[in-house]
């Protein structure tokens, strides 16, 4: 059966058990599978073909929520949701009630100027407590309309209650018994309880929607970079244009001070790129000719021309922002275990608060002592902070891990890296830089200068990467340009190197370049100080480049891949980590050693000439010996591997294959940021652990203290929606995460 997945944006959850209730609906249909993310207050559905999510929406909304298509859209991110004027409503008329209800003074003042004004008109004076029919009239605003949302979905949802289930009883309950009281006479009113404990709860939803709106400022910033507008160049002309007439291949202009419209090569034109805002490096990067930019990023101070690769959704911007949304409604285990709790949680305290009322009133205590304790528990004891305690820190998170070009995929990631205690490094592009390099170079009773332009004349009229490399050394070293033009009769021979003719200051050189053993088919006998270089190149690992003329080997070139410059400092701290560091590769061992050595990684952890297979044996080993391995790589051929290992990261230049099966993506592509995910996610984990702390002890705590009588209704909201606010405000501090 073929499916899809719809995400959906859900308003009026109020708990961790609208949560169970709505995933317990969806899931009923047949074939969807729904999660559901109080946090984000979303819904990740899918669905067969055949069901329509339209019909989703409606089952929704049948349940008492609102629901609509969730779009890759900043205005269909958290915000807070429209309950000002309910809380204006609720403080207008909760506090004059509060007051008259609690400051026994003002009983006889009132109680006399509604007599007074009864006997001007000639109306009966009510049986009792004229003040307490002031307080029940002032608090129907602010139980009945700033609460209607509270009553509507707890009441809807009385087969299944939850938070708002406790909220609506407790508030209706000490509602219609002061009115019931101040009929007949029969004990005390609390309808200052009943506007009280409304008005708590509507302040607490408040500042904790804001505070759930600030830890979706990361995401809503990212989806702010994009540009509205680019200078496209057609047919030799500039035209400005809205970012959505932008196709592939197309050419337009970046200026300096404008964000780059989209992924693309530069084309020309040379400048420095900030590219903070989208991969978390710090120090502007070169681009030139050739260099890819992604989109969004700030050209500073040069004026581009680049190709336009990937646009719309495809943009690595776009990615990174539906990773990073998708990652954020999925659930952590811990969450999970919290969801499980919240869902039996409600009923339980519902009989807790019966067993309450029937304890007190049986033991002799009058129907009004009875009924403040059973309500004091009805308020106390909500599963709110239980249900924000994972998701609200994984929002918070993930937000700061894309501002640091940290992408984590799941939750369940964090608990992933608690005990990792061994790291398998790919080389190439992971622990290197996985481009060509030319990395020394030797020249033999030559000029310098005129060997390089004859390399540079010859090379450039190939098409293979390590000939871009010669060219660009060359360039870079002083070969003249003018020469690169003064070509003949060139061949390229695939797997021996090129030869041509070139002319400089009415010279004819007849040059080769080549590997060693293409080379020696057309020159003298190697001398033994050329052979020395040949082999000491070959010991470290490295590819010697040849170039000869006239029958003579003049210069020998080193090329190989470099080490980064963060990688050592970050296998330093790997193994300050408590974290042993592996590398695993398929070059040979000469060149695994030469960089395991220049990493800091000891030779008895080094694994070469392996095979993808290979590697994925390699580290099942590891793992039989009792290590938890994260692996980290960037290759089609570290694919394996990677879904093979405890936890694993993909260098986001890497390919597409790395990055899907990977756990976290690192935009920046280097090891340090690497050390900044494991640090970020313990972190979060810490804080999830302390959030699910604080909300257990909260109930274990209040719950028997308001059984015992000890607290007021009133107080007790307030303690409740404080529980809430402190768990977000504790998982904000991860938006200052460096």
């Amino acid at each position: 059966m073929d499916v899809r997945t719809v995400d959906l944006k859900i308003e009026g959850m109020t708990c961790s058990s609208c949560v169970a209730t709505l995933e317990r609906t969806l899931n009923s249909v047949p074939g969807v599978s729904a999660t559901i993310n109080f946090a984000t207050e979303s819904a990740h559905v899918t669905i067969p073909e055949n069901v329509d999510a339209e019909y989703l929406i409606n089952t929704i909304q049948g349940s008492g929520y609102r629901a609509s298509i969730l779009s890759l859209s900043k205005n269909d991110l958290l915000t807070a949701p429209n309950i000002g004027w309910r809380l204006t409503l609720a403080i207008v008329f909760a506090i004059p009630t509060i007051m008259i209800a609690m400051v026994s003074v003002l009983h006889k003042r009132i109680d006399e100027n509604i007599y007074l004004l009864l006997d001007k008109v000639n109306i009966l004076h009510p049986a009792y407590s004229p003040w307490g029919w002031l307080a029940i009239v002032l608090s129907i605003p602010v139980v009945f309309i700033a609460g209607w949302p509270i009553h509507r979905i707890g009441l809807r949802n009385l087969r299944h209650p939850q938070m708002d289930t406790l909220i609506s009883l407790g508030t209706l309950v000490a509602f219609f018994w002061s009115v019931y009281v101040n009929a007949t006479g029969n004990g005390e009113i609390y309808v200052e309880v009943a506007a009280g404990v409304m008005l708590f709860i509507l302040v607490g939803r408040f500042l904790e929607a804001r505070a759930k709106q600030r830890a979706g400022d990361a995401i809503r910033a990212l989806l702010a970079l994009g540009t509205q507008e680019v200078s496209i160049l057609r047919n030799g002309e500039e035209v400005l244009a809205p970012i959505s007439h932008l196709q592939i291949d197309d050419l337009f202009i970046a200026r300096p001070g404008q964000a780059i419209a989209t992924d693309g090569v530069v084309v020309e034109g040379t400048s420095s790129v900030d590219a903070s805002l989208v991969t978390g490096e710090s120090l502007p990067i070169s681009v030139g000719p050739g260099n890819h930019v992604i989109g969004a990023t700030l050209n500073q101070d040069g004026r581009l021309i680049i190709r336009a690769e990937q646009v719309g959704a495809q943009t690595q911007l776009a990615r990174i922002t539906r990773s990073v949304i998708q990652a954020q409604g999925e659930k952590a285990p811990l969450a999970r275990m919290a969801d499980r709790i919240s869902a039996i949680f409600v009923p339980v305290i519902i009989a807790l608060s019966l067993i309450t009322f029937l304890s007190w009133y049986l033991s002799g205590s009058s129907l009004s002592d009875a009924i403040v304790p059973a309500i004091t528990l009805l308020v106390i004891a909500c599963p709110c902070a239980l249900g924000l305690a994972t998701p609200i820190a994984f929002l918070v998170a993930s937000g700061r891990g894309a501002q640091l070009g940290i992408i984590i995929s799941s939750p369940a990631v964090l608990e992933d890296t608690r005990e990792i205690d061994l790291v398998v490094l790919d080389k190439t592009g992971t622990v290197t830089t996985g481009e060509i390099d030319i990395l020394a170079a030797e020249y033999f009773d030559c000029d310098k200068n005129l060997a390089l332009t004859i390399i540079a004349a010859l090379e450039n009229n190939s098409e293979h990467v390590i000939g871009k490399s010669l060219v660009n050394y060359a360039l870079s070293n002083g070969a003249s340009k003018s020469t690169l033009v003064s070509v003949s009769d060139f061949l390229a021979t695939p797997g021996r190197g090129i030869a041509g003719r070139v002319e400089i200051d009415g010279v004819k050189y007849t040059a080769l370049v080549g590997s060693p053993s293409a080379i020696s088919y057309g020159t003298a006998p190697f001398t033994k100080a050329i052979t020395e270089t040949i082999n000491s190149a070959a010991t470290a690992g490295k590819s010697p480049i040849l170039l000869a003329w006239d029958g003579q080997t003049r210069a020998v070139f080193t090329v190989g891949d470099s080490i980064k410059v963060d990688s050592a400092p970050a296998i330093a701290k790997f193994r300050k980590f408590g974290i042993t560091p592996w590398l695993i590769s398929g070059d040979s061992l000469q060149a695994a050693n030469t960089i395991a050595q220049e990493a800091g990684i000891a030779t008895e952890n080094i694994r070469a000439a392996v095979l993808p297979d290979q590697k994925v044996d390699a580290i099942k080993e590891l793992q039989s010996q009792g290590h938890h391995v994260l692996m980290i790589g960037d290759g089609v051929n570290d694919a394996a591997a990677l879904a093979t290992a405890d936890l694993s990261m993909a260098m986001g230049t890497g390919t597409d294959t790395a990055i899907a099966v990977a756990d976290i993506t690192l935009i920046r592509s280097d090891l340090t940021s690497a050390i900044t995910a494991l640090k970020l996610s313990r972190k979060t984990l810490r804080i999830i652990k302390g959030n699910l702390a604080w909300a257990f002890a909260y109930n274990v705590i209040g719950i028997p203290i308001a059984a015992a009588g000890l607290l007021s209704p009133m107080y007790a909201g307030a303690a409740m929606a404080l529980s809430s606010i402190f768990v977000v405000t504790n998982s904000l501090r991860l938006r200052n995460f460096k």
